[in-house]
């Protein structure tokens, strides 16, 4: 079963244009086996907030992704300089059909 996961991150004000750091990682991401697509959307009432919609093939995908993030090869070292506060994270595998 296919998973989706909200990601979402609140730069500091102060950080600065953080797009050449966000693409270099989800570059990464979208190459890791069974991601199946990555969007990035940013609120329009708080620019700041950012939010990773990442699809996976299986939740197993996704755990395996999030498993090797944790690694010191995998970990995003760079972002945290950026962040306001700890990313939040929800993951969906369950939807309704219409």
């Amino acid at each position: 079963m296919s998973t989706t996961v909200l990601l979402e991150l609140v730069i500091r004000e102060d950080a600065g244009d953080v797009t050449a750091v966000i693409q270099r990682l989800l570059a990464q991401t979208a190459d890791f086996p069974g991601c199946r697509g990555l969007e990035v959307i940013i609120d329009d009432a708080d620019r700041q907030r950012y939010i990773v919609i990442e699809r996976w093939e299986t939740a197993s995908a996704h755990n395996a992704y999030a498993a090797w993030r944790a690694t010191p090869e995998g970990a995003p070292s760079e972002l945290g300089a950026f962040l306001a506060g700890p990313p939040a994270q929800r993951v969906f595998s369950t939807s309704v059909a219409l």
